[in-house]
């Protein structure tokens, strides 16, 4: 579980097949790695991956066909840079909202305008889980968390203010780029629990 607070960047350090998946390593010594063990959870791009081989600087990762089919992972290039978050402590503040990094699906970026010191940011989702966001609802974008300002269809804007835009990869998109969706769990609950029938619930 995370928050979708960004904790630091880290860069691809390696991207290549193995066995029909696919291994990485991500270099992330600004992450602070020194209370990462084998087999801990570890947000990279919003994605929860399993950290193996962990150094002082790097870890690496396998990521599934599953998880290349639906997430950017599979795009990534040597010297990318990612967003990533240590797993949630429950000791730790819960600054952004409850995140699984379970990527639900791929938004793309379609407009971004100034707004003051701020950025308004408009994406795309697939139909299919445009019902599952809502306005000053909660988003997981690229392992961020962010507020929905309005919703519009298949279209949803958010608003980034500037320290947002520096500590994430935020910086670096543009208008057409891909990134990883994880909708709110609690939208996800919420439909689960709506679509069984009542006299079954108990």
């Amino acid at each position: 579980m995370f928050t979708g607070i960004i904790q630091a960047l880290g860069h691809i350090a390696m991207s290549e097949p193995r066995g029909g998946d696919r291994r990485l390593i991500v270099e992330a010594a600004a992450l602070g790695l020194d209370d990462v063990r084998e087999g801990d959870s570890i947000a990279v791009a919003g994605v929860c991956l399993t950290a193996l081989d962990v150094t002082a600087a790097t870890f690496a990762a396998d990521v599934s066909v599953e998880t290349l089919e639906h997430t950017t992972l599979g795009a990534l290039q040597v010297g990318d840079t990612v967003n990533l978050e240590k797993a949630l402590r429950l000791s730790d503040r819960l600054g952004g909202h409850l995140v699984s990094g379970h990527v639900d699906g791929l938004a793309t970026v379609v407009a971004v305008h100034d707004d003051a010191r701020s950025q308004r940011w408009t994406f795309e989702v697939p139909a299919a889980l445009a019902r599952y966001i809502a306005a000053k609802g909660s988003v997981c974008l690229d392992g961020v968390s962010l507020t929905v300002n309005e919703v519009d269809g298949t279209r949803f804007g958010v608003n980034l203010i500037p320290h947002t835009q520096a500590v994430t990869t935020f910086g670096a998109r543009r208008a057409g780029d891909r990134v990883n969706l994880e909708v709110d769990l609690m939208a996800r609950y919420a439909e689960r629990l709506a679509s069984i029938p009542a006299d079954t619930r108990d």
